[in-house]
């Protein structure tokens, strides 16, 4: 069981008390930048499926399966949006224990509400408007994506006080960019930069602290904003294959369950794009995969994975989110099918002619749509490898590196983010995740809570994980955009 990994190194202390309580498992009390987590671990045993936030700890082991999918139950839709508070002052991220958590930059500033999530913010006057999506530069300079200001931000060193040594901007004025990638990935020209409309390519060379010329836009024309809550899926991350001959850029739907065949808006939407790395338009490489927000490709197969947000007002523990390998050509359901052969009762069948049989297609006129071929193509949806809590908004992953410095059993496991929900009756996410991997598949299709406590005993939200990156000290920097914060998460072994 994936369990035992962090039970090993948490023995010493057993707490198996909520986040109201953990407080009390602690040697001693955070400081402003630095305290060491001794939260617990979870005990031994069988893992949970459906879990609140008052029953997420580091350690505990969660999975759920097909099986353990309710009826659809619409009427439980609720709009449980957090109003976020300031950090408390006893309240500090949560890890195994062994592991210490250090405020590394910002969390200078006010919370975070999702009504700021928009297309034109204000700034923050603190460190960080909008701190999003992080990913590390070869020579270990911490490129962070300050999507609400329009900046992506360098974050380098580590000073005598466990903070950033030097933030640094890199480049100003893009339009809400989200995701970074260095191109060609072991000796790098470029920053390639996924905005909301765009993907652009910054010139660089290892070491840079600011752009030394302008963006160059090599895809004019991503699908952008849409009119869902906090203006979209805009999150734009960008990867490339292993061999560097492809860019795949991953663009969430427009809607929650618009059809494509009937909604020219979803078109290019709910799919990860491929395009040659000058932006040439390439294919669909995958479709049906409503928000693809954070992108990865997994270091021993080869394959592209996806930290994916799923669809809403379905029903309390529906539906899961996921994270998941993506096949190219697979095609994951969305919006007609979910978790498998599972049909979502809102919406007949795809037509035999639009965009589920041939995901190449451009959307249906009106006429063809109304007159259209009704298809089943449940047995071609592809289940995702690992499903999580429904609503909790898995954002960036990651595969931890093997020259890491957590125990050696985590290196090549998937850490992801959680942002937290919004469309549940009792909140879930506000966290980091751990998904222990064996040869490059998931060890048993569960995961386990790593980083939590972003929720105070009285279910107030304060902080709301975004990105995840490994520096080159081996230390989970982790962006939480409620606190506007980053946390580094360090392995110390006591």
């Amino acid at each position: 069981m994936a369990s035992t990994r962090f039970a090993t190194l948490q023995l010493a202390i057993l707490c198996l008390t909520p986040i109201a309580l953990i407080a009390s498992c602690h040697s001693s009390s955070p400081s402003e930048s630095t305290a060491a987590s001794t939260a617990a671990a979870a005990p031994g045993g069988e893992p949970t499926t459906f879990a609140d936030w008052n029953q997420q700890h580091p350690g505990a082991h969660r999975k759920i399966t097909e099986a353990d999918l309710p009826a659809p139950a619409p009427g439980e839709a609720v709009d449980n949006t957090p109003n976020l508070v300031p950090r408390p002052t006893d309240a500090w991220p949560q890890a195994p224990v062994g592991y210490t958590v250090t405020l590394y930059a910002g969390g200078d500033a006010a919370p975070m509400q999702r009504a700021d999530n928009k297309q034109h913010m204000a700034l923050s006057g603190g460190t960080f408007t909008e701190p999003r999506l992080i990913r590390t530069a070869p020579n270990g300079d911490i490129f962070l994506a300050d999507s609400g200001a329009g900046s992506i931000l360098i974050l380098r060193g580590l000073g005598s006080n466990g903070k950033a040594a030097q933030i640094e901007k890199f480049a100003t004025g893009l339009d809400h960019p989200f995701g970074i990638a260095f191109y060609p990935a072991d000796n790098p020209k470029y920053v390639y930069v996924g905005n909301a409309t765009t993907v652009q390519r910054i010139p660089y060379h290892v070491g840079d602290l600011h752009a030394t010329g302008a963006p160059e836009t090599i895809v004019p024309d991503v699908p952008g904003f849409a009119q869902l809550r906090g203006g979209g899926h805009w999150t734009r991350d960008v990867a490339f294959t292993k061999d560097g001959q492809h860019m795949l850029v991953s663009v969430g739907s427009a809607s929650n369950i618009d059809d494509p065949d009937t909604h020219t808006s979803e078109f290019h939407r709910a799919d990860v794009l491929e395009y040659t790395p000058d932006g040439k338009f390439i294919e669909v490489y995958a479709s049906g995969i409503r928000n693809c927000v954070g992108e990865a490709i997994n270091p021993t197969t080869g394959m592209l994975w996806c930290s994916t947000n799923e669809r809403d007002n379905l029903g309390n523990h529906l539906v899961p989110d996921y994270v998941t390998s993506v096949k190219e050509g697979g095609f994951y359901g969305w919006p007609w099918y979910y978790i498998g052969a599972h049909q979502d009762p809102r919406l007949p069948q795809p037509c035999a002619n639009g965009t589920g049989p041939n995901l190449q297609a451009a959307s249906l006129t009106t006429d063809q749509a109304k007159s259209c071929q009704r298809v089943d193509l449940s047995s071609k949806v592809i289940t995702p490898d690992v499903l999580v809590q429904p609503h909790m908004a898995s954002l960036e992953m990651l595969f931890y590196p093997t020259t890491g410095k957590f125990p050696k059993e985590l290196a090549g496991d998937i850490f992801a983010a959680e942002h937290g929900s919004w469309n549940r009756a009792n909140r879930a996410g506000y966290e980091v995740i751990h998904i222990a991997m064996h040869d490059g598949h998931p060890a048993d299709g569960g995961y386990e809570d790593f980083l939590t406590g972003f929720v105070t005993k009285d279910g107030n939200v304060w902080g709301r994980p975004v990105g995840v990156a490994v520096g080159n000290d081996g230390a989970l920097y982790v962006t939480d955009d409620g606190s506007r914060s980053v946390w580094r998460v360090a392995y110390t072994g006591k």
